[in-house]
């Protein structure tokens, strides 16, 4: 019978990834009945993931579980090795050899393509790279966005593309004391846009977004909703979906979309925010940059909750020099570890890794994302981790191969020796304390540090 998960022989797990799905993973092993010790490894010095660099500014509510991240940190089974990137500093296989087990939790760091003629001209971003810039991601802190065009143009309709025309929407005023990174702020007091496009290839009645979110379009202090009454009109499939009792989410969203078709313009307000449906980018138009955007409309066809939408081949163009696509997130892989291009997610079984033919693969597990795809809110993570810590705590016996772990400090041997350095907790912690205190002079949260070098200089 093997001792493994025992004071005197612990189970050592490393995890690749610090957001949501990898402290609720830490979580979950550090509460159960095994003796575990658990070493997170961030590619970034700065831990929490999209909590940190994907929730909007103007959303500081949904970055309060951070607070419970920081309670799983103090742990003492709890350690941060951060500022260390997976593939390059360290290999799978080194991680293998250091612990008796590896959860992958990375996420999905890009966005799908649309697929269509001119998606590569300058001015056509994914929404990706406009959060992280506005949130200080050091990824995208030199990333340019022109916003001196009259019209912007989102396309996608999920909760990211909501927040990409809000803040695109707002004034600085309204932004001003909040976490938006201060390089994105000067760059928005600037903007000359009149108005916003948010395009879906579906009906109102599919629109992703929740309607909280909708709603705070209607408060926008300088900018009108707009959409029109002929484009709420729906199919009997459409209807049938909003009479559904499970369905009241997207029935909220519709009554929003209703109350916007029937207010009046207020003529104050400089700025115009459109929500347009059954509409697909067709073609990107332009020489070196974009000059406009050809669409075409759609028409749904099939059964209630399985309708799809089909090109008519009726187009119309809409001039715009900036384009967002927010379509959906796509993982990447890691050297080492199988990986379903499609689906951009690692292949498993309940978090098992497997191999394409279903075969698991020893001591390899996943979660978040890069395990189920781009899909939930932050709280969703929790049962997606708990269920992949379940099959592994299934399997200790089989990580158990008799052979001694020496976790943490075999990895920091190795990054020692190839002059990496490392971050651990309580220098992250300094980091934090030091972007809130320079909040604090601008009655801000906090001022990120948008650049690694400058995180770094705190912590000498």
């Amino acid at each position: 019978m093997s001792n493994l998960g025992t004071s005197e022989n612990p189970l050592l797990v490393a995890i690749v990834g610090s957001g949501p799905s990898g402290f609720y993973a830490a979580e979950a092993l550090i509460k159960s009945e095994v003796v575990a010790k658990v070493d997170i490894i961030e590619r970034l010095p700065t831990p929490y993931g999209l909590v940190r660099s994907g929730v909007a500014p103007d959303h500081p509510k949904l970055k309060t579980a951070i607070n419970l991240y920081k309670k799983i940190a103090d742990d003492p089974n709890f350690n941060l090795i951060a500022n260390v990137t997976i593939g390059k500093d360290l290999s799978i296989e080194e991680l293998c050899e250091s612990h008796h087990a590896v959860i992958l939790t990375y996420g999905a760091e890009t966005d799908r393509k649309l697929g269509i003629p001119g998606e590569d001209l300058k001015g056509s971003h994914t929404a990706t790279e406009f959060v992280g810039w506005y949130n200080g991601h050091p990824d995208y802190r030199e990333l340019e966005f022109d916003l001196s065009q009259d019209v912007a143009v989102i396309i996608g309709q999920g909760n990211v593309a909501a927040d990409v025309s809000r803040i695109l929407s707002k004034t600085v005023d309204e932004l001003k004391h909040t976490d938006i990174a201060q390089h994105a702020l000067d760059v928005l007091a600037e903007s000359k846009l009149k108005e916003i496009h948010v395009i879906g290839r579906r009906g109102p009645a599919q629109a992703k977004f929740t309607p909280k979110e909708l709603r705070e379009f209607g408060e926008l202090s300088d900018c009108n909703p707009i959409i029109l009454e002929e484009d709420l009109q729906l199919n009997i499939e459409s209807e049938k979906e909003l009479e559904d009792k499970t369905n009241s989410t997207n029935r909220k969203v519709y009554e929003e979309f209703s109350k916007f078709s029937k207010r009046d313009m207020d003529s104050s307000k400089s700025k115009k925010c459109y929500f347009r449906f059954l509409m697909s980018p067709k073609e990107i138009i332009g020489t070196t940059a974009i000059d406009k955007l050809i669409i075409e409309k759609n028409k749904l066809s099939g059964e209630p909750f399985k309708q799809s939408a089909r090109g008519t081949d009726e187009t119309i163009e809409i001039d715009t020099g900036i384009l967002f696509r927010s379509i959906g997130y796509h993982g990447i892989p890691i050297p080492g570890v199988p990986f379903h291009e499609s689906w951009g997610t690692i292949p498993n079984e309940k978090g098992r890794v497997t191999e394409n033919d279903g075969s698991a693969v020893n001591q390899l597990y996943t979660g978040g994302w890069i395990k189920r795809g781009p899909s939930g809110i932050i709280g969703t993570n929790r049962a997606c981790s708990v269920e992949t810590i379940e099959c592994l705590l299934a399997d200790i016996n089989k990580l158990d191969t008799g052979k001694k772990k020496n976790g943490a400090s075999e990895l920091y041997a190795k990054l020692n020796s190839n002059d990496v350095r490392h971050i651990n907790f309580d220098e992250w912690s300094k980091i934090d304390a030091k972007e809130v205190e320079l909040g604090e002079t601008k009655g801000k949260p906090r001022e990120k540090y948008t650049y690694i070098e400058e995180m770094l200089s705190v912590i000498k």
